[in-house]
Order: structure tokens, then C-alpha cells, then sequence
């Protein structure tokens, strides 16, 4: 339904433009075999498409470059595919068109939408189809193309024995995929799990993600394509509600996994009840990324993160209030593009005595311990939510941080007002938190620091004997 009031609305949009007035109109119209339309593009490629569903809308520009008007006798899809496209030339919608007049030196917009069949197959399908435009007796074609990819659709899912998804074709899920308490759900390594608008993943039991360098485990939501001309999706948060770890659940892995798109991010509830030796959820080279609140928000529940990405959250990225948390060799850079930050890039509750009631009969809020090493915490906005953190439980060692300070106590060996120089560069859309060639993190770790499961990083790059601040290995010129 979106996608037909979509459709409609630019309809009318490229309408208006069509009765725009413009300046030295050629009235007359050329009969000549080599005045012919020209195209903004060669091939228009609607890109990877869920199978059954209406693609997004996608438009080229038909221009008239002779010295007088043109008259396209005939516009039409041709081939077998022909009937998947559907098209509006000029502000009109139709199957086929006659007599299209564009100006001298002038143009008009085509607008081209597709619904692709189930194909059978694991991996993509390519379909093609030509749009024939009829100019004085010659017949010019452009190509139209797009890939469908069969999915496997999920709605209102519950997990009640264990199980374990497939790599082979992506999940599309509609409303919620819940993991029940007592079983557990293994994605493998490439598994696939797209999420409509509103849906939502809540694990009650065990979440285990195996992904691997060169077959992550993704999250994120179902829309492709861009929003705009050079905004995709895959920078848009609030595409999908997020992924939530209860009370009851326990013993969650997540290995080379993305987790993006969301309303909220991760949150993690828990009791105080983890077993030593057992976080509540385990991160392993993975990226918690595009939230509309927190990348990461956990109450009472044992965290323990090796080589991650937490970007891009509009309240903040991670949230700690109570529980115990090691976060070793991760990144943490918030430039989130759609509004201004709602809180600093780390932020924690609950930190000190103070805070605690002596009343038995007053439930006490949980201790939050942390210790962070070998990280960076720098972006957009502050980094830490407490200027002091004397008589707490919470520790930066060999640290790069935005903030102006000094070592003490809780900041151990750690780098002060430093930009890591990212090759991010947020007016450009790229988010690349790797290091540039002069950045002062690179070898700036400590490797007594660096635990066994940070020895690579998320593109299988040894950390070595001098290994780099943050969740990535330096590579020189890496974003080139």
C-alpha cells in the first residue's frame, strides 16, 4: 500500500513539473530520423528486490536535444518480462503511450516500478525487460533490470524447540520472532533476518549467532534502496523495533554479527543472577549501529564485548546500569545523521553508594562495574556521562577519549582529547571507523591488555604485538 501511495505521489510530483512554464519555446517539431531521446542512463537497474513485493520506485530523465520538439509516437515495455514493469511517462500512468511531445532542449521524467515472481532459487534471480520509445520511425531502447531474491517469511514466530535457521536464503519477518525461555535459536554463518516495519525479536531463551569474517550474521530492516538520491536505507534507523534479551534468557553469543535499522537497538534485562563466567550476552566482533534511542542498553545484566562497533544511536550508544562489563579493543563513534544527539556515547547508572537505600524493605539498585580497554570513545557530542568517577567500580584503561582530562584512578595510560582521524565523513554518508594513515591510535594499545578473543578483528586482521587502539586492525589507505 505504501509503495502504490509512493508511486502515486511522485506520479503527480513529475505532473506538476510537466506544466511548468518555460522560456524560448520551439513550437515546431522535427521529423528528422536523427533527432532521437537521449537517457540518464544506460541500463536502469532496480537492484536486489524481495520476490512478490513491489519494488521501490526508481525514475530516469528522457531528453530531447535537438533544436525543436520531438514526438515519441510510442512508448512501451518489450520481452518476455514486459508485464512485471509497470511505468508512468510524464506524469501518466499506463502500460503504453502515444504521441509523448518533449520540447526543444527540454525533458521528461519516466518513473518505473516492478513486482517480481518467486523464483525457487537460493540466490538471486535477474530479470530484464526494454522500454521501446517510437521517434521517427527508428526505435531506441533502454534496458530495465532487476534481481529477485526468494525469502522465507515469518510471522508471528515463536522458537519453542531448538533450532536453527539457514544461510541460504534470507528470513523476512512480519510482527515478532520470539525465542522461547529453556530453547535456543542458532543463526548460522550468513544467516539473513529482515525486519518489516514495527517487527520485533525478543529472546526469552538462548540467541546464538555464528557469524564469520566472511559471512556475517545481519539484522536489520526489509526496506532496499534509497531514500533519497544518495540516502539508502541502510542509513536509516527506526526501520524495525529491535532485539531484546529478557529476564529469563541466558548464555547469548553474537559473533561477527550486525544488528542495525532499529527503534531502539539491543536492550538487555537481567536479574544480577548471571552465572561467573557466563555474560548475559557476549559480542564478538560485531556492530551495533543506526538506532532512533541506543545502540545498546542493558539493566542488571553481565555484558562482555571484544572488537565492536557501537554507532550511530540518537540518544547515545550504550547504556550500563548495574551489572558487570568488559568491553575490550571496541569502537564507539556516534555521528548519527537525523537529529541531535539525545546523550554521550557511553553513559552509565547506578555507580556509587550514595545511590543505594539501607532499608531492607526498598528494593537496591544494582552496582554497575565496567572496564574498558584498549577502546576509543570519540564522535559527535561527549563521550562519558559522569565527569568523576571516584568511589565507583568503573575503569578506562589505555583509552582514546574526547573529553579534555587527566589520568587518575579510573583512567589508566589513557589518551586525551584525540581524534582517532576515522575515515568517516558524515556529509558524504561513508561511516568507516577504521583508522587513517596518521591516526594516533594505530599502535597505541596496550597488549597486555588485549584479551585472547580480540586477536583479530572483524575483517580477520591480527591485533599482532603492537596492536592499534579500537575495534579495528590498521590497514594503509584502507577505504581506498
Amino acid at each position: 500500500m505504501l509503495s502504490k501511495i509512493r508511486f502515486a505521489f511522485l506520479s503527480a510530483f513529475v505532473a506538476i513539473l510537466a506544466v511548468l512554464p518555460s522560456s524560448c519555446i520551439e513550437d515546431g517539431i522535427t521529423t528528422s530520423p536523427s533527432d532521437q531521446p537521449t537517457f540518464s542512463v544506460d541500463t536502469l537497474n532496480l537492484g536486489t528486490v524481495f520476490t512478490e513485493e513491489v519494488t521501490t520506485t526508481h525514475r530516469f530523465t528522457v531528453y530531447n536535444r535537438a533544436s525543436k520538439g520531438i514526438n515519441i509516437s510510442d512508448i512501451h515495455m518489450s520481452g518476455e518480462n514486459a508485464e512485471l514493469f509497470r511505468l508512468n511517462v510524464d506524469g501518466i500512468s499506463g502500460t503504453e503511450f502515444s504521441n509523448v511531445e518533449i520540447r526543444a532542449n527540454d525533458s521528461i521524467f519516466v518513473l518505473v516500478e516492478a513486482t517480481l515472481p518467486a523464483n525457487s532459487s537460493d540466490l538471486p534471480v535477474e530479470i530484464s525487460a526494454k522500454i521501446d520509445f517510437v521517434t521517427n520511425g527508428l526505435t531506441r531502447q533502454l534496458t530495465v533490470t532487476a534481481q529477485g531474491q526468494d525469502v522465507e517469511r515469518l510471522r508471528a514466530v515463536t522458537i519453542d524447540e531448538d533450532t536453527s535457521f539457514s544461510a541460504t536464503k534470507p528470513y523476512q519477518v512480519f510482527d515478532s520472532l520470539v525465542v522461547a525461555q529453556g530453547h535456543t535459536l542458532t543463526l548460522p554463518a550468513g544467516a539473513r533476518l529482515y525486519f518489516h516495519d514495527g517487527a520485533i525479536m525478543v529472546v526469552r531463551g538462548t540467541l546464538i549467532a555464528e557469524g564469520t569474517v566472511d559471512a556475517p550474521v545481519t539484522l536489520c530492516g526489509d526496506r532496499t534502496g534509497n531514500v533519497v538520491t544518495d540516502i539508502t536505507f541502510d542509513l536509516m534507523s527506526r526501520q524495525w523495533s529491535g532485539l531484546q534479551f529478557t529476564l529469563s534468557s541466558k548464555s547469548n553469543s553474537l559473533s561477527h554479527t550486525v544488528v542495525k535499522n532499529t527503534s531502539y537497538g539491543v536492550i538487555v534485562s537481567g536479574d544480577g543472577s548471571d552465572a561467573e563466567g557466563s555474560p548475559k550476552l557476549s559480542l564478538y566482533n560485531s556492530r551495533l549501529r543506526n538506532s532512533g534511542d541506543l545502540a545498546l542498553e542493558v539493566y542488571d545484566a553481565d555484558i562482555y564485548a571484544v572488537g565492536c562497533e557501537f554507532g550511530e544511536a540518537a540518544n547515545g550508544l550504550v547504556y550500563l546500569s548495574g551489572g558487570s562489563h568488559v568491553f575490550n579493543h571496541c569502537t564507539f563513534a556516534n555521528y548519527y545523521l537525523f537529529s541531535a544527539l539525545g546523550g554521550p556515547a557511553v553513559q552509565f547508572a547506578h555507580l556509587n553508594a550514595d545511590e543505594y537505600s539501607g532499608d531492607d524493605e526498598v528494593p537496591q539498585t544494582p552496582f554497575t562495574s565496567a572496564l574498558f580497554s584498549n577502546c576509543i570513545i570519540y564522535g559527535n557530542g561527549t563521550d562519558l556521562s559522569h565527569g568523576t568517577l571516584d568511589d565507583t567500580d568503573v575503569y578506562f584503561n589505555c583509552c582514546l577519549l574526547k573529553s579534555a582530562g587527566t589520568d587518575d584512578d579510573h583512567f589508566i595510560g589513557c589518551l586525551w582529547d584525540t581524534d582517532p582521524l576515522y575515515y568517516t565523513v558524515r556529509e558524504d554518508y561513508i561511516f568507516d571507523y577504521r583508522l587513517r594513515d596518521e591516526s594516533p591510535a594505530i599502535g597505541a594499545a596496550n597488549p597486555s591488555l588485549t584479551l585472547p578473543d580480540a586477536a583479530v578483528d572483524a575483517y580477520g586482521l591480527s591485533r599482532g604485538d603492537s596492536p592499534d587502539l579500537g575495534a579495528y586492525v590498521y590497514t594503509p589507505s584502507a577505504a581506498d
